[in-house]
């Protein structure tokens, strides 16, 4: 079975865990061209494990991770490096550079994998800095900027080597409102801009909701839910009701199971 000409990164069968514990099981997902996809559910449910299999960091047990047609999970080391230009990263929390400038930080990518002479690639930096509004911050430490705009920072590195997917690990952690919606917008404008496709590991419900064509939602291992955002908003699904609405009671429980003497005491039980 090959891979639609409009899917650019697909998820087949994909089972994984750490030890004996199994995270994601006959795992499912399809990633289409030119769209923004949020990955969401509870903590621990494995939504950076996706990510970390798509950039073939871990390996699935079983399945296959596509990416351009191509298994991820059985490339080469220069194989999985020249899959990897293809794809930009933003961390949690930017992950810049501390010693180098806000400049360096958006060249370093270009330097490492391009031979570009140095007046173009100021350009590019320049470009890419302009297009997160921050072409003014050129000469800045990370130190000198707020959280916010090392964010803007750090997507402007991602996109240094204008990227075909675009993934994003809780991109809206820590920022204030202000800075929360202008990198929202930035995700949605650059995707655009780019005809990339990118995906969202997030809690954020409002704001992925409000830039994403495509949704997931994961628990127990698997997709749970998956649709547009209209779709999930309609849904009567107790699981994506308490995760929408952020009630505490429902599916998603407080306490981890436990078995343990002391939890029983509690009445923290496997029932719990």
């Amino acid at each position: 079975m090959s891979a639609s000409p409009e899917t650019l990164l697909e998820l087949r069968d994909v089972d994984f865990g750490y030890g004996d514990r199994l995270v994601l099981s006959n795992l499912n997902m399809r990633f289409k061209r030119g769209q923004v996809v949020a990955v969401m559910g509870g903590s621990g449910c494995g939504k950076t494990t996706v990510l970390r299999l798509i950039g073939g960091l871990v390996k699935a047990r079983r399945g296959q991770v596509l990416f351009g047609g191509k298994d991820v999970g059985t490339q080469t080391r220069d194989g999985l490096y020249e899959l990897r230009r293809k794809m930009g990263m933003l961390f949690q929390f930017g992950a810049l550079f501390t010693d180098q400038s806000v400049f360096d930080n958006v060249a370093f990518p270009l330097r490492e994998h391009t031979d570009l002479p140095e007046e173009l690639l100021r350009d590019l930096v320049l470009m890419k800095l302009n297009a997160v509004g921050l072409r003014g911050a050129r000469d800045l430490a990370p130190s000198e900027i707020s959280g916010g705009m090392a964010r803007r920072v750090a997507l402007a590195r991602a996109i240094a080597l204008d990227p075909e997917l675009m993934m994003y690990d809780e991109p809206f952690a820590g920022l204030d409102p202000i800075s929360l919606g202008i990198t929202a917008n930035l995700i949605r404008t650059l995707n655009s801009a780019l005809g990339a496709t990118s995906i969202l590991v997030t809690h954020d419900v409002p704001e992925s909701f409000a830039i994403a064509d495509y949704v997931y939602f994961i628990a127990n291992g698997g997709v749970l839910a998956e649709g547009t955002p209209a779709q999930l908003r309609a849904s009567q699904d107790p699981s994506v009701r308490q995760f929408i609405d952020g009630t505490p009671d429902g599916p998603f429980k407080f306490h981890y199971p436990s078995t343990s003497p002391l939890a029983a005491d509690f009445g923290l039980g496997a029932k719990a």
